[in-house]
Order: structure tokens, then sequence, then C-alpha cells
């Protein structure tokens, strides 16, 4: 309404932020509905909108006016995927405390936002990411171990956009709608840790099937000596 962005809730008042406060307006999303919800997005906010930049499915773009809008792999992550992640990290790194963050997450954003940790290569995430997938393991479980050898889930995508003011837009994928599940919660809490990272390894007798990387990460995340998400 106007200059004024009114947020209603089903319970509690409602959230009113004034855009007129906001210097710049970024845009950001991932999962398979992201275009979609990014497209109206740009019809709410229009000429007031800086940039944005999203990754969705393969087949799964549509046209966007101010945002670059990059297909990727789902479910196994691949190079696409992973450069959208890095243009995502980077916009939010140049935002400030007087700048608004709108971020669109949908199912499949888990795969689409691929931004492993400094020692972890992509391919090796993709070899983690289809042992789970194969041995049946659940999307709680598998997004257990992405969050916690990744740079962007488990609430890093917040952490980068600090100190800008962040709103998220989530549709759920998930049964029991668990913010910290869906997408791997880039920009919640994560109740999550590296020991039940490593005892779903564990579980499923993957320890000694993944990366020798991917084992010391967490085994450095269990002794403290690696950022918890």
């Amino acid at each position: 309404e106007k200059n004024h962005l009114i947020l209603k809730e089903e319970e509690g008042p409602d959230k009113v932020f004034d855009l007129k406060r906001s210097q710049r307006i970024f845009l950001v999303g991932a999962g398979k509905a992201s275009a979609s919800m990014a497209q109206t997005i740009e019809e709410i906010f229009a000429h007031r909108l800086t940039k944005g930049i999203l990754t969705t499915k393969y087949g799964h773009l549509l046209p966007l006016k101010r945002t670059e809008a990059i297909e990727a792999g789902h479910p196994v992550p691949d190079r696409a995927g992973l450069e959208g992640a890095r243009g995502i990290k980077a916009l939010l790194e140049s935002s400030g405390p007087e700048d608004l963050i709108v971020v669109l997450l949908s199912g499949g954003g888990s795969a689409l936002l691929p931004l492993p940790v400094d020692g972890i290569t992509l391919e090796e995430k993709q070899a983690v990411t289809q042992l789970l997938l194969d041995c049946g393991a659940d999307i709680t479980e598998i997004n257990t171990i992405r969050k916690h050898i990744s740079h962007i889930k488990g609430g890093w995508l917040a952490r980068w956009a600090y100190p800008s003011t962040v709103i998220s837009f989530i549709l759920s994928d998930v049964v029991g709608d668990l913010l910290d599940v869906i997408a791997s919660g880039p920009t919640v809490p994560d109740p999550s840790t590296f020991e039940e990272a490593w005892e779903i390894l564990k579980k499923y007798d993957l320890l000694k099937k993944v990366a020798p990387s991917i084992q010391k990460h967490l085994q450095l995340g269990k002794e403290g000596k690696a950022g918890e998400t």
C-alpha cells in the first residue's frame, strides 16, 4: 500500500515495513516454484526492485524483468546451481543495513542452492546427495547432512545478508512445514547438529563411502572447530 509493505499473519499483528527507508530492495530465491513466485514479487514491487537472482529447476524458467533466473540441477545439484548460489551470496554480501532482502524458497531449494564449505567440492557433494537418496534417508536426514557441509543452508544465507532486513516467503513441500527443513532452512535457525549429521551417515553405513573431506569437516564440527549452523 503506497510506500508500505504490509505482511498480514493469521495470528498476531501485521508487520509493516516503510519502503521509503529501504535504500535498495534485492530479491533472491531458489526452488522449483521460485520463478513463479518472483513474477508476483516483481509485479508487487515494480520499479522499486533493484536487482534479483534466483535458481530454479531446468524447464521451470519464466520471463522476469528485474531478476536473473538460472536453471540448475535437481535433485542432484550441478555446476549451474553452484554458480547461481555464488551469485546470490555475492549479492547478499554487497547489501547493507538500509537494504531489504526478499527471499523466495520452495521445494527443490536444497539441490538448487549448492555452496559447499571450503575443502569440499561440488562433485563430492553430488556424490553424498546421491548416496543419501539411494539409501532411503528421509528429507530431514538428507537436509541435516546438506546443511552441515554448506555455506548457504542452515541459516547461512541470513548471515551473508546481515545486517539487512530479510523477509522470507516459503512454500512448504515438507510434512509438518518445518522451516529448517524446507530448502534446508537458509534463513532460519537450525536445531540440527554436526553430531546428528555424523550419526545419520553412521546409521546408513555411509561413513566410509563419503569423501574424506566430508568426514573431516563433520569431525571438525563435532569437535567445535567448524562453525555450527
